[in-house]
């Protein structure tokens, strides 16, 4: 089947970005009050996303914390993720260049926990167990727009004292609640872990719209309830976004856990697929595409029910073990419902065309990205080039491209 003219083009961001991680993460360890001290045992809770630099951000901590004559180590905070296993989310860690080896520290992971005072929290509180038995916790994880829900707290510290630190058992507890257990119970559950855990502080990354990181903030746990819906803030307005709200057929070359939550981030497609939530308003999207899975998934295919189309390719490298297990947990189950599986990103292509009835092909509106995270390059059908071609942010690099020859 034709396709209209493709071209590639520049989408131009807000670049400011922190040019040295090693310096920036020490000045800010470096001023953090804390209670670290000679010979105690120190746990640093780390989190399954993709964040940029973060093997480096993370041996910067332990190092730190060696310097203070401690002993530190790497616990996976990561909730159901890695199939709910402790080989799982570790091996999520070594995907990212975080080993023992790299770190020089021992990395431990458990997925038992104990059990924590509530208070009349609605839930019950969980920790894990290794790291309750630490003399010191310190969390690291980026600030970002969630993938299921919007509040005051979203991706964030605070979350990841909840369903990270908490491991299964409190995914579990927290999700059982739907999306008003995301929504409300985050904040009383993560103030109940600081109360009676010891939370010496957390490191806070906000990346920019180039998933390179803009700021890094060390921040003790009394601080976490309002720092950190500032820094949320400041996500949310450097975030990547497509250059327009109607597409009649997006082709995402990859998804992936490193990618996104949800291996395609909602708020870039404009589809939640969650039973009883309103879907968002835009953009608007009719098809969309899905070529590959990353490798750094581990074949967790969380998000391929946000697709209509995938390859044999993606279908091949599924895991079902960790995919159904993320999406039991949350249960959120729309998300793992097999799209239609296409010989290859042409046929889907072609079939998704159809799909769509008659319709002039020189008026179609395609977007080819490589994923959710990269909107700097990638390209766009003509009509869509000459309604944004005037826009100070867009710049074009070539025309007439073969979008299938461009691997």
């Amino acid at each position: 089947m034709a396709l209209p003219e493709m071209i590639k083009i520049k989408q131009i961001f807000n670049n400011n970005k922190i040019n040295n991680i090693d310096n920036e993460i020490k000045n800010q360890l470096h001023k953090i009050p804390h209670n670290i001290n000679k010979g105690s045992n120190i746990a640093i809770a780390v989190g399954s996303r993709g964040i940029a630099n973060i093997k480096t951000i993370v041996k910067n901590v332990v190092d730190f914390v060696k310097g203070e004559k401690a002993n530190p180590f790497v616990i996976p905070a990561m909730g159901s993720h890695g199939g709910a296993t402790a080989e799982g989310q570790k091996k999520i860690l070594k995907s990212y260049g975080i080993t023992e080896d790299f770190l020089k520290a021992p990395i431990r992971s458990s997925m038992e926990v104990v059990e924590l005072p509530n208070n009349g929290v609605t839930n019950k509180i969980y920790i894990d167990k290794i790291a309750s038995e630490a003399d010191g916790i310190i969390i690291i994880n980026r600030i970002k727009s969630h993938t299921s829900f919007h509040g005051t707290y979203e991706s964030g510290l605070m979350k990841m004292l909840v369903i990270g630190l908490g491991k299964h058992k409190q995914a579990i507890e927290i999700h059982k609640h739907g999306i008003n257990g995301l929504k409300n119970l985050i904040l009383p559950t993560a103030k109940q872990i600081i109360k009676y855990s010891k939370i010496l502080f957390g490191i806070a990354i906000v990346e920019n719209a180039y998933d390179e990181i803009m700021l890094i903030k060390a921040i003790t746990p009394a601080d976490f309830e309002n720092i950190e819906p500032g820094l949320l803030k400041i996500a949310k307005e450097n975030m990547p976004k497509l250059p327009v709200e109607d597409i009649d057929i997006l082709l995402i070359d990859q998804m992936g856990k490193n990618i996104s939550g949800v291996g395609i981030d909602p708020n870039i497609i404009g589809r939640i697929r969650i039973q009883g939530e309103k879907e968002p308003d835009t953009p608007k999207i009719k098809r969309i595409i899905v070529s590959d899975l990353t490798d750094e998934s581990n074949g967790n295919a969380i998000g391929i029910g946000l697709a209509d189309f995938i390859t044999k390719k993606l279908y091949k490298k599924i895991d079902y073990r960790p995919t159904y297990e993320n999406a039991i947990t949350t249960s959120f189950i729309e998300r793992v419902k097999i799209p239609i599986i296409s010989d290859n990103e042409k046929s889907a292509l072609d079939q998704a065309i159809r799909t769509l009835g008659n319709i002039d092909i020189n008026a179609l509106r395609v977007v080819r990205i490589k994923n959710t995270l990269k909107l700097d390059e990638f390209y766009v059908s003509r009509s869509i080039y000459d309604e944004i071609k005037d826009s100070k942010n867009i710049k074009k690099i070539a025309d007439k491209i073969d979008i299938f020859k461009t691997n």
